[in-house]
């Protein structure tokens, strides 16, 4: 158990960092400092008591990342509560149904998302809020709380007549040993998994990060992941709250040109970020330079490409602000052209591991000790791991972990908490990999299905060949990535194609139609950009599922 209470390290640092800055709007350009925060978090707690939430309440946020979706995640732990964030791309149906599954008493949610919501679907809800300002957007009948909303400013004011001061903080006594978070891996009926991480889970992340020397009190910080992905979440809110760290919440599509500019007004001190993003601006900023026949003809020459790399890696420095320790990429493996090129140059990155049911971090390297094509080494006296094979430095086996980071389990799933864990306690990660004689882990491939998108979601694709099944003359299904987008293979229902005697040339025609009414019901990032029929039944195993290594490369 981690010594450091979770809650109360928020507790302690609100009150040390009761002056700074600590959540920016970029887009706004509005600031709220560490009294501002608490100060809203106190009203919410005055909320949520009014309410009637009890400790271990469940509530729901889902929407864009701003400072008041943070405000509100932070009230819900602070006060006892379970946070459930929700990603904002998730399809309505999926969102109404984690809303349910998750029993949440109170929904946070931006305008946007609100208005594609269906109220009826979410009937157990006592009240929806809105987070561009926290109006009451709806509630169930017979509660009061428009009427609460009404007076919540009096009730603040006659709590604190002589205003809220630092004193005033004093959170909600949570063990270590209990639940925090519910982070929901999919939305979809059936593949919901709604990973439990107590407040021992979370710290263990955040502690271990205060060890790493990234980030100080005053420091900078520009957020451009989804905060309702544990990697963002807790490397870009939970631990900069923690230590006084000023973020700011980009709020728009991070494309090269517009985190560059981001970054050189910011200047931050950590920059977190996926391998899609990397790669961009070395395509867009670095092979132009290589590619000119001058540079081609230096590069050759002893001495003189040395000074050329060197060049190269003073202008990404400053294209990334300049003021930076290091960049940490995760979410999904880099191109190896990119990582062998950043290497060269003695870039300061490393890239780490992890997953959400660790909330998220199993290992990590610093920069000055990465080692190329790892991706670090397990925490030390936070993580374990092992390999399944006879020979972990030299046959590729599953990665295994257990320690502190390690999820209590699945939502009122027993039975996907069970298979989740080895007879002796390990956790299955599901990917493959080996380790050298130092520990750092060597990802190999994944025995998971899980395709993440370029921007770092987890796309499940058994979740899309459901429904892709359930469509006109579908036998069976697979969906794979092929240059970085989204194929569904097909195999026909030829049955059904003779029987109502359509022209299998007509085929391609019904798949494409299907194909649109498919990504009618998926979320943006999980969109199937074209369907392939394929000629055959796909290969099964004894159980009879489809053999999805073989289709990879297909």
């Amino acid at each position: 158990m981690i010594k450091e209470n979770f809650i109360k390290i928020y507790e302690n640092s609100f009150k040390e960092n009761w002056e700074l800055p600590a959540l920016t709007d970029y887009s706004k350009n509005q600031t709220f400092t560490f009294e501002q925060v608490a100060a809203e978090i106190a009203r919410l707690h005055i909320l949520f008591k009014e309410c009637q939430v009890k400790p271990g309440d469940k509530i729901a946020l889902v929407g864009k990342d701003s400072v008041r979706w943070c405000i509100v995640y932070m009230a819900v732990m602070t006060y006892g509560a379970v946070i459930v964030p929700i990603l904002q791309d998730f399809n309505p149906n999926d969102i109404h149904h984690i809303i349910n599954h998750s029993e949440s008493v109170l929904l946070f949610v931006s305008d946007r998302i609100w208005d594609s919501l269906d109220e009826d679907k979410i009937k157990d809800l006592r009240g929806i809020f809105s987070l561009t300002d926290y109006r009451c957007v709806h509630q169930r009948d017979g509660q009061h709380i428009q009427k609460i909303m009404l007076s919540l400013d009096k009730k603040f004011n006659d709590k604190y007549p002589k205003g809220f001061t630092p004193n005033d903080i004093k959170y909600a006594d949570v063990s270590n040993g209990k639940v925090v978070l519910l982070n929901y891996t999919s939305g979809t009926t059936g593949f919901s998994k709604g990973v439990m991480l107590t407040g021992n889970n979370l710290a263990g992340n955040v502690t271990y990060a205060h060890t790493l020397g990234l980030l100080y009190r005053g420091d900078r910080e520009l957020c451009f992941l989804p905060l309702a992905h544990a990697y963002s979440c807790a490397f870009n809110f939970l631990v900069p709250m923690s230590v006084g760290t000023h973020v700011y919440m980009l709020d728009k599509v991070p494309s090269p040109k517009i985190l560059l500019k981001a970054f050189k007004e910011i200047k931050p001190n950590l920059i977190l970020t996926v391998p899609l993003i990397m790669e961009k601006i070395y395509k867009k900023m670095i092979l132009p330079q290589l590619n000119k026949r001058t540079i081609k003809l230096a590069l050759n020459l002893p001495l003189l490409d040395t000074r050329i790399y060197a060049q190269i890696r003073k202008k990404l420095v400053e294209a990334f602000g300049g003021e930076f320790r290091e960049v940490i990429v995760g979410g999904v493996a880099m191109n190896q052209e990119v990582t062998d090129f950043l290497y060269k140059i003695k870039f300061p990155f490393t890239i780490g591991y992890g997953m959400t049911e660790c909330g998220p971090l199993i290992s990590y390297d610093n920069c000055r000790e990465y080692v190329p094509g790892s991706c670090g080494q397990p925490l030390k006296g936070i993580m374990e791991v092992r390999i399944d094979s006879n020979d972990p430095y030299n046959e590729v086996g599953e990665i295994q972990v257990r320690g502190e980071n390690v999820m209590k389990g699945y939502y009122k799933n027993t039975e996907a908490t069970k298979s989740a864990f080895t007879d002796d306690g390990w956790l299955h990660t599901g990917d493959l990999g080996t380790l050298d004689n130092d520990n750092h882990i060597f990802i190999r491939g994944r025995s998971k299905t899980i395709i993440l998108s370029a921007s770092g979601q987890n796309i499940y694709p058994e979740e899309i060949e459901s429904k892709l099944n359930s469509l006109p003359f579908v036998m069976e299904s697979l969906v794979v990535e092929k240059n970085g987008k989204l194929v569904g293979l097909v195999y026909p229902d030829y049955d059904t194609v003779d029987h109502t005697g359509i022209s299998h040339s007509d085929l391609l025609v019904i798949m494409e139609q299907n194909r649109k009414e498919l990504n009618k019901l998926l979320a943006p990032f999980e969109a199937v950009h074209q369907i392939q029929l394929y000629p055959n039944e796909f290969e099964k195993t004894p159980k009879k599922s489809i053999k999805r290594y073989l289709y990879n490369n297909y």
